[in-house]
């Protein structure tokens, strides 16, 4: 599957909402996160505002320089969520995704071997589903565990 110029015009257009908001919310001025990047101030400008496409390395470069987690902001951005990554970008839950999407190949791969082609795509939403459930499951025992740590015996 070859991106078509409407996916590409998408992409960058998600990419630019997420660099703009991660520029916007940075600690630094704008000219000082385009020097640190190693573009001109006006060409940082044009790529917050989606004129000027921008490569994946640039972009993380971007968001690096923003204290965000570059890789789940471009991931959630790319995947249609950037209200998400807007919000996620500086978050633990961020960090959380920067660990998650970087692990889960590896481990998907050790865990399924030759597996890996009995997957069907129509999976991955209830896959998910269940992630999250196991995941909130996790926090509340580990919240009742510490509520139970601190009742007098």
């Amino acid at each position: 599957m070859h991106p078509t110029p409407s996916t590409t015009g998408q992409a960058n257009h998600s990419l630019a909402r997420i660099l703009a908001h991660a520029v916007e919310a940075a600690d630094k001025p704008k000219h000082q996160i385009a020097r640190e990047v190693g573009m001109h101030r006006e060409t940082l400008l044009r790529v917050m505002r989606g004129e000027r496409p921008i490569g994946l390395d640039e972009a993380a470069c971007i968001l690096v320089v923003c204290g965000a987690f570059p890789r789940a902001s471009m991931i959630l951005a790319l995947a249609g969520q950037e209200d998400l990554a807007c919000e996620w970008m500086r978050s633990e839950m961020g960090e959380f995704l920067e660990e998650f999407f970087s692990a889960l190949p590896g481990h998907l791969d050790r865990t399924l071997g030759r597996r890996i082609a009995d997957l069907r795509p129509r999976w991955a939403n209830g896959t998910s589903q269940l992630v999250a459930r196991m995941l909130a499951k996790h926090i509340d025992d580990f919240a009742n565990r510490d509520i139970a740590m601190s009742l007098p015996r």
